[in-house]
């Protein structure tokens, strides 16, 4: 029997963000596993990034989107966030169909994590179950937190007063990976004892990827046949990750010292690492690779270009370039579209980080390994660079494709389902 889940996502296609991809992927595939989804999203004329009009051709046909009614910050910006722009429009959207009977479960998936207590709310209304998908954790350490009455430190309090309200009663946890959830679970002991959980990566979909290369399109910030290495990196840079971008710039440094002639070769692109989506002069790694003397090298593009146009860049690239933080429980999304690319890969992520086991079962490139207190030598990458780039670590044909699948939104999904099925029948039961 087919049950139907409603995913609720602050963003979803035509939105740019890494978050919307979460629900796209999983309604892409869950029809395949008994399970019939609806997403419930803001309006994306309300969005304030840049939309990419090329997703909504990647979204499954004939899916279910109802864009619930969203303030608008056109006339008055009091608050920018989707989750709180959006949430009382999806709440009557969710508790309408709970009531009409045309639901089984309700899922979130945030950020927007003040989307989060939105599951909750319409179980507690109409007896309708409800999970919760961690693709960041919500109580996060940043820096600021400690400065009392900063942006930092009142977006922290909120987050642990919200928290244990919104999970209370979950029948379903969802993660990227198990560090995800593992601070919440340790301050919610009864959502550990009671409820499903399950962790998930987001995956890659080879049908993103056929898209790209049916389309045919140049890639328009570089050229592939001009004779240099090009490397690319795409996405966001995070607090935690500062330290392991600072040492890949070192490492550059002493490539350039130790191997000219490789490093001579060399650019390496940052697409859509500035300080917001849609500044073009709010660069973050040109001014630390002018301070390591490697700015020569390197290449900024800090404003977000097209999900399609970036997965284009990465098959145009010579590598694509991955870059993890000091927090192990961390797993970069973009690691997907990576192995997907057919490109080889120069990864730095933390030895804990479940990112490090894909590319290597995937044989799909290298990887330099870290901890929370200890980097890779700029020697060390230096090394590891010019021995990647005179024989780049991966070849399409010697690549495990059937590693692949197991990191796949397929298999992503699969799993998601498997425990949809488990939290509906301990909710029956319960």
């Amino acid at each position: 029997m087919t049950r139907r889940v409603a995913i609720v996502s602050g963003h979803f296609a035509p939105s740019n963000l890494v978050g919307a991809h979460r629900a796209r992927l999983w309604s892409r595939y869950l029809p395949e596993f008994g399970w019939e989804p609806v997403v419930v999203t803001g309006d994306p004329a309300e969005y304030e990034e840049k939309p990419d009009p090329d997703l909504e051709r990647l979204v499954a046909p004939g899916l279910e989107v109802v864009h619930a009614p969203t303030w608008s910050t056109k006339r008055l910006r009091l608050v920018g966030d989707i989750g709180v722009r959006s949430f009382w429009g999806c709440y009557q959207v969710l508790a309408g169909m709970a009531r009409a009977g045309r639901i089984d479960f309700v899922m979130v998936t945030i950020p927007s994590n003040f989307l989060g207590p939105v599951g909750r709310l319409v179980h507690l209304k109409t007896g309708v179950p409800f999970g919760i998908d961690y693709q960041d954790p919500w109580v996060n350490v940043w820096p600021g937190v400690e400065v009392p009455f900063s942006r930092a430190w009142a977006s922290h309090r909120l987050a642990k007063l919200l928290e244990p309200w919104a999970v209370k009663g979950a029948s379903l946890v969802t993660g990227m990976a198990p560090g995800y959830v593992a601070g919440m679970l340790e301050r919610n002991p009864d959502v550990a004892r009671n409820a499903v959980l399950a962790y998930m990566p987001m995956g890659s979909a080879p049908e993103d990827y056929r898209l790209v290369r049916a389309l045919g399109r140049k890639p328009f910030l570089f050229d592939p046949h001009d004779g240099r290495f090009h490397m690319i990196y795409a996405g966001a840079l995070l607090p935690a990750g500062m330290v392991v971008l600072d040492a890949f710039l070192s490492g550059l440094r002493s490539l350039r010292d130790s191997a000219p002639e490789a490093a001579s070769r060399l650019v390496v692109h940052f697409v859509g690492t500035g300080s917001s989506p849609d500044d073009p002069t709010g660069h973050r790694v040109l001014p630390r690779a002018r301070a390591a003397g490697v700015e020569g090298m390197i290449s900024e593009h800090p404003h977000r270009i097209g999900y399609v146009d970036t997965l284009n860049h990465l098959v145009h690239s010579s590598a694509v370039l991955v870059l993890g933080s000091t927090e192990p429980h961390y797993t970069p999304s973009k690691v997907f579209q990576a192995i997907l690319s057919e490109r080889p890969v120069f990864a730095m992520l933390h030895r804990d980080s479940t990112a490090v086991g894909m590319i290597r079962s995937a044989n799909a490139g290298d990887v330099l390994t870290l901890t929370e207190n200890e980097l890779p030598s700029a020697g060390t990458v230096a090394d590891a660079l010019a021995r990647f780039i005179e024989r780049p670590a991966r070849d399409a044909p010697s690549a495990d494709s059937a590693a692949f699948e197991e990191f796949s939104a397929r298999e992503s999904t699969r799993q998601f389902a498997e425990a949809l099925d488990r939290a509906m029948a301990r909710s029956r039961r319960g």
